[in-house]
């Protein structure tokens, strides 16, 4: 037998053939180089578009979330100059954030009945249904 010498290495495969020298040297060599653009590659997402986005895409109104009306942030204030309280010390007798208390009173928060059934509490003056502003009447006691 006579021996052989190769001049050539064998194309690299697998990661090895993903790195950017890899892909040079075979453009360099005049190979052919295929590349793919995968959809979310290493992800859980789902291929295609689901039948939520066909759906808004139907959907002929704009959809958005319902903010706090200014009413109810002006209730806020007045509620809170009152009993002379900054945001913050509102926030932290209702255990949530001064943030929470600022969206609130400027009209960007998404209403939560827990948080404004805490701030009606707290201030003494409904928050909710047509009253907005009026004071807190005490409800009847639940017996335990």
């Amino acid at each position: 037998w006579d021996t052989v010498t190769v001049l050539r290495a064998k194309p690299k495969t697998g990661q090895a053939a993903r790195s950017q020298q890899a892909v040079n040297a075979a453009q360099r060599h005049g190979m052919d180089i295929e590349t793919q653009k995968k959809y979310a590659a290493g992800t859980n997402k789902q291929q295609g578009k689901g039948a939520d986005t066909a759906k808004l895409d139907r959907e002929t109104e704009e959809l958005h979330h319902d903010r706090v009306s200014m009413s109810v942030g002006r209730a806020i204030q007045q509620g809170r100059a009152g009993k002379s309280m900054t945001q913050k010390d509102l926030a932290t007798r209702i255990n949530e954030k001064p943030q929470v208390v600022n969206e609130y009173e400027s009209g960007k928060a998404i209403p939560q009945n827990a948080v404004l059934a805490k701030m009606e509490r707290t201030l003494g003056i409904k928050l909710r249904g047509k009253d907005i502003g009026q004071p807190l009447q005490a409800g009847p006691k639940k017996k335990k």
